[in-house]
């Protein structure tokens, strides 16, 4: 079911664990996000297998 799901994932720039939302509703998209915590900006990709309700998350610096 399409909605928000909130998943784990691991700043490249200060290395801090972080929660963000991912929307399951659109199943591959890529998208710059800030690190609640050093503000530097990380791009996300996320893709969302057929039937699967956790979404595979990727991160990297923004300028890599």
């Amino acid at each position: 079911m399409p909605g928000l799901v909130s998943v784990r994932v691991q700043c490249p720039c200060c290395w801090e664990h972080i929660e963000t939302l991912v929307d399951t509703s659109i199943p591959e998209q890529e998208y710059v996000e800030d690190c609640q915590v050093c503000c530097r900006p990380m791009v996300l990709t996320v893709t969302l297998a057929d039937g699967d309700e956790c979404p595979e998350v990727c991160v990297r610096p923004e300028n890599d």
